[in-house]
This record gives C-alpha cells, structure tokens and sequence, in this order.
C-alpha cells in the first residue's frame, strides 16, 4: 500500500502542476508576455500553417492542452494507484508508459521551462519512481 501513495503523490503534484497552469492560462498575465505590443501583434498575426487561428488564439490553446494533459495523468494514476494499485502495479505497459511521461516533462521543463515546473516535475519523477521501487522490493 506504502509504494502506491507514492505514486499517487507524484501524481497529485503533476495534478497540481496542471490547475495552477489552467488557472494561469485563464486568470491574470503571467502567462502573457511582459511587452503588450508583442501580445497584440500575436493576436493580429496568424502561424504560416493556417490562417484561421491566430499565435495568440494558438497559445492559448497549447497551454490549455498542457493543462489538461498534466490534470489527466494525475486523475488518472492517483486513482488507479489508490483505487486500483494492483492493476497497475501488473501493467508494465501502464508504469512504463507513466515513467516515460514524466521523464519527459523533466526533460522539456530543463530545456523550456523555469526552476519552479522543473522542480515540480522532478519531485513528482522521483516519487513515482520511489513507488515502483517499493512495490518491486
């Protein structure tokens, strides 16, 4: 039982992760960039693959994407770690696929992103890990 709050708890950090960000995709400017004139021309300009969206309209758009990814894998694992742990503890594909998920958001968080999501997504890497471990010991 130990090891699937653990993975539970990663999950919930990635959960976490995923509301904070929704919020700020809809609720204030910290996800707007800090010149207004860059924001206007985003939501004038279009992307060379379409004329019928805007950058601004497309940002808005991948960081709700983003968002419900993040809020997905943590419903998703935190219940079946708790609720149904046996199962995925049976399921490499399952905890193979969760590892891979959160290796890459460490990895785009070093690259792209800033210390706090990084941070984030190590611990919530670790815990994950941390359970798996446990559970095969």
């Amino acid at each position: 039982m130990r090891s699937s709050v653990f993975i539970a708890a990663g999950a919930v950090v990635m959960l976490l992760l995923g509301l904070l960000h929704l919020a700020y995709t809809f609720r204030g400017p910290k996800l707007h960039p800090r010149d207004a004139d860059v924001t206007a021309r985003m939501m004038a300009v279009s992307p060379v693959i379409s004329p019928q969206t805007t950058m601004w309209r497309a940002w808005v758009g991948f960081n709700l994407s983003h968002s419900l990814c993040l809020i997905f894998f943590g419903a998703l694992y935190s219940y079946l770690a708790l609720r149904h742990s046996t199962f995925l503890f049976h399921s490499w594909f399952l905890l193979s696929l969760g590892f891979l998920l959160l290796l890459g958001y460490v990895i785009l968080a070093k690259l792209y992103w800033f210390s706090v999501p990084f941070v984030g997504v190590v611990i919530a890497t670790f815990l994950y890990l941390l359970g798996v471990v446990l559970h095969r010991a």
